[in-house]
């Protein structure tokens, strides 16, 4: 079959089996066996939000699907928090684009923390990955996939460090401890995003990059808004300049915790210091 004979979504899955095929596809099945995030007879609700990082997870969870080392199943999840028109919309349209058949289901997130003024986008955010438990749970899954990349890892350490006074990292896998049984996985953990950008412009693909009520003003979003991550963007672009490994570091640097020179650490929501047995131990010369 040719490239011109192929349908849009052909053309783009096979660029993913090709061209990506280094830089996102293999990244994309070593997260999973490294982090053992998918075992037989899972069910997957794979989370979309619209965005360039979601809609490609769905495209990845398709061909791994066709690979079908294992028997495990996966439903396209799409939540309308409360998009306008236009953002909802360009997902429908996107999702047909990508042959990805989605199911959506809505609530009323966005009216409900509209007028919060102290943290509305942590309220927003516990409250749509609550709902995306409750819906995924009716759909018989036992798990949710999120599309955080490299670069959210590597920029949620710098921001716990720099902004919150700790040391901490976005797990690749986690336990629901509201919804037993249930567990969040990111199989883009490993992925970065100007792969996924170079992913997106290659195929001629435009996604929502903000579908947020407080800060659309147009169906793509293409404004910006400031905003502590954007920051550490900046820092981390910057360090880059004088050193080209500094991203990989900081990654790094939450596989190489040395608690043996450490002041102090939480284990289980317990906090726990150096001083702890201090005088059993001795200095090493």
């Amino acid at each position: 079959m040719n490239k011109t004979s192929l349908m849009p979504y052909q053309e783009i899955e096979q660029s993913i089996r090709k061209k990506f095929r280094k830089s996102i596809w293999c990244k994309f099945t070593k997260a999973i066996n490294q982090y053992e995030l998918l075992q037989k007879g899972d069910q997957v609700a794979v989370c979309i939000s619209g965005g360039k990082d979601s809609m490609l997870m769905a495209k990845l969870f398709q061909e791994l699907k066709l690979h079908n080392k294992f028997e495990f199943g996966i439903r396209f999840l799409v939540m309308d928090p409360g998009y306008s028109p236009a953002n909802r919309r360009a997902i429908e349209e996107n999702a047909a684009l990508l042959h990805v058949p989605v199911h959506i289901f809505e609530s009323e997130i966005f009216s409900a923390v509209y007028h919060i003024e102290k943290s509305p986008c942590y309220l927003c955010a516990r409250m749509r990955r609550g709902h995306l438990y409750h819906f995924a749970e009716e759909l018989g899954c036992n798990k949710i996939a999120l599309g955080h990349h490299y670069d959210d890892v590597i920029e949620t350490i710098l921001m716990g460090m720099l902004y919150g006074a700790q040391m901490q990292t976005m797990m690749p896998k986690l336990h629901s401890t509201n919804f037993p049984g249930m567990e969040l996985i990111r199989p883009m953990y490993l992925i970065r995003e100007d792969d996924i950008k170079a992913w997106r412009d290659y195929n001629g693909l435009r996604f929502l990059q903000c579908a947020c009520k407080f800060t659309e003003n147009c169906a793509d979003c293409s404004q910006e808004t400031s905003s502590k991550r954007l920051e550490v963007k900046e820092l981390i672009r910057q360090l880059k300049q004088t050193n080209p490994f500094v991203e990989g570091n900081i990654f790094k640097s939450v596989e190489n915790v040395n608690l043996d020179t450490v002041l102090a650490f939480k284990k289980d929501g317990v906090k726990h210091s150096f001083l702890e047995g201090y005088g059993e131990r001795r200095e090493r010369n």
